[in-house]
């Protein structure tokens, strides 16, 4: 399961509605932050979320409206006397802008928190144990963007009725089972896992996609997704425009998700140039299971 909270929603310039971008994504005991534009902080506390537990961070691009939250959010950390680690994840360039943004107000290699900055490379970025994230690269403006996939864990729960009647006790060999592994009981018996485990659940796959100029290349990382997060800046009537800026239409979004097997729509990054019915008229014309996230929207897929 995953559970995601939109702290903002806003293209690069905010509204009194939107927040700059931001992404709470939890998942079992992990909670990972996706950008963190100005106003993040608040908007956690808003949020319910808080700080609690929160000590890594995926970052779309370099873009300031994506990474202006950091000191501040950082700052607050350090006053909380957190002890955690923030883990930074980023490409090279990202990181950079990151480290130089840092320097100018703690110093040179200096952070107001323990921090651990790691460059971004397509493929595995975390693996923890519930679930992974992979990221792919992304094409805007010539940054060094990424998107990410978020993937559950195929599992299997033990079924009670099997335990008790094939009698086996509370404790560690349940553990054992339903871990895949046979375990042998005092009177000799061997139950093997496959006798008392349910059927594999379904795996659950979110995919986030920031700023990005083309849905070309992304359809292999965002095919069967169960929520699709991606970005829809400008309407397919300001198309041109849209390329000059580097950004998609609702239009080219929805039809990605289309064409991709994609479940669910969520558009964000949200432009205050048109109104929210034009967009999601546009995108519900392509995809019709689509819907624009407002800041604080929760979504539990």
């Amino acid at each position: 399961m995953f559970a995601l909270t939109f702290l903002g929603t806003s293209a690069s310039v905010p509204s009194a509605e939107r927040n700059h971008p931001g992404l709470l994504v939890e998942a079992g005991g992990d909670r990972i932050l996706v950008d963190c534009g100005e106003g993040t902080q608040r908007q956690l506390l808003r949020s319910g979320g808080g700080f609690r537990r929160l000590d890594r961070l995926l970052l779309t691009h370099g873009h300031l409206d994506h990474v202006l939250g950091i000191p501040g959010l950082f700052s607050t950390l350090r006053l909380r006397q957190s002890a955690d680690i923030m883990t930074i994840h980023g490409g090279p360039d990202t990181l950079d802008i990151v480290m130089r943004m840092l320097a100018g107000l703690w110093g040179e290699g200096r952070a107001p928190i323990p921090l651990q900055l790691v460059p971004l490379a397509a493929g595995p970025v975390i693996d923890a144990g519930d679930f992974t994230v992979h990221c792919f690269p992304v094409r805007h403006r010539e940054t060094d963007s990424f998107g990410f996939s978020f993937e559950s864990r195929i599992r299997r729960h033990l079924l009670p009725d099997r335990l008790v009647a094939l009698g086996v006790p509370d404790g560690s060999v349940r553990k054992e089972l339903a871990e895949g592994r046979p375990i042998k009981l005092a009177d000799g018996r061997t139950i093997d896992p496959e006798h008392v485990l349910g059927p594999p659940e379904r795996r659950r796959k979110l995919v986030i996609v920031g700023d990005t100029e083309t849905t070309d290349g992304l359809a292999d990382h965002v095919r069967d997704a169960d929520l699709l997060v991606i970005e829809a800046t400008f309407l397919e009537r300001d198309a041109v425009t849209a390329r000059e800026y580097g950004h998609l239409t609702a239009a080219r979004a929805a039809a990605l998700a289309a064409a991709s097997g994609v479940k669910r729509l969520v558009l964000t990054h949200i432009s205050g140039r048109y109104t929210e019915e034009e967009i999601l008229a546009e995108a519900t014309n392509m995809f019709a299971n689509s819907r624009i996230a407002t800041d604080l929207d929760h979504i539990v897929i």
